[in-house]
């Protein structure tokens, strides 16, 4: 907790804006609403039908925001965290408490607002991701919650639809998800092994992570191509750039096998979207 905190100042109003937003990992929150955006436009889902789905998505992504960072308050200060709002006083506890139980109702009813069986759906996938905040992140178990997370999304934008998703959406989700975890657990890799987090990628160790994200990534596109069966210059294209990504992640230095595997997981994304 900061001086100011202790002395009984407050944030102001726009830095506790900023400490929200920041505290609810607005980058992934906004990556997976845009997929499921995404998703409801290649599925032709009704406007007024892809705002509800739109808002729960979010809603439910503020949620997971918000739970991991109160629940890992007490050892982002413990390692002195200057990029988590909660652990530098930027933002209250009680705010992003409050804001994160609106996020949850909201999540509910807007869900269910999509249909019962979608929204259940959803609803899994929104508590996969407090499942990883509660604990499975620090076992080897550690991707499961993305697997069903990013499958299930897919498997609610068609029930919303009233369809049934085409078997390789749920595959290539759940194996997007599981490289996406890999990825983005790596510049905390230190952090977390201070503070007793063991997850698969700790397991893995940090040489071998973006490797073996790679792979699921290119198992991610092979299953995307195989059902999607786009033309073959297309099909081409694309598996030339993924292999050849795959290439730059096994033998680049540097943060250049990073960035490739993040290229993989792009192509993935376009490939789950376009191919519908």
């Amino acid at each position: 907790m900061t001086a100011e905190l202790s002395q009984g100042h407050r944030p102001g109003g726009t830095a506790a804006a900023r400490g929200l937003v920041a505290a609810a990992h607005a980058g992934p929150a906004v990556a997976v609403t845009v997929l499921a955006a995404l998703l409801a436009l290649a599925q032709g889902l009704d406007p007024g039908r892809t705002v509800l789905l739109v808002a729960a998505v979010l809603a439910g992504q503020l949620s997971i925001g918000w739970s991991n960072d109160l629940v890992d308050l007490g050892r982002d200060r413990t390692t002195g965290r200057a990029d988590k709002p909660l652990a530098t006083g930027a933002v209250s506890p009680t705010l992003v408490r409050g804001c994160c139980g609106a996020a949850v109702l909201a999540c509910v009813a807007l869900s269910l607002a999509c249909g019962t069986a979608a929204g259940l759906v959803h609803l899994v996938c929104v508590a996969a991701g407090w499942a990883y905040n509660l604990g499975l992140k620090a076992t080897v178990l550690s991707w499961l919650p993305y697997a069903v997370a990013f499958g299930g999304l897919t498997v609610f934008v068609a029930l919303a639809d009233g369809d049934r998703a085409p078997w390789w959406w749920p595959v290539c989700g759940a194996l997007l998800g599981v490289g996406a975890h890999l990825l983005n657990v790596l510049p905390d890799l230190d952090d977390d092994a201070a503070t007793g987090v063991r997850g698969l990628p700790h397991v893995l160790g940090r040489r071998r992570i973006a490797p073996v994200a790679a792979a699921v990534l290119v198992a991610a596109s092979a299953a995307a191509l195989l059902g999607a069966a786009p033309a073959p210059a297309v099909t081409a294209v694309a598996a030339l750039a993924v292999l050849g990504l795959a290439v730059a992640v096994v033998t680049a230095a540097g943060r250049r096998p990073f960035v490739a595997a993040v290229g993989i997981a792009l192509v993935d994304a376009a490939l789950l979207v376009v191919g519908r």
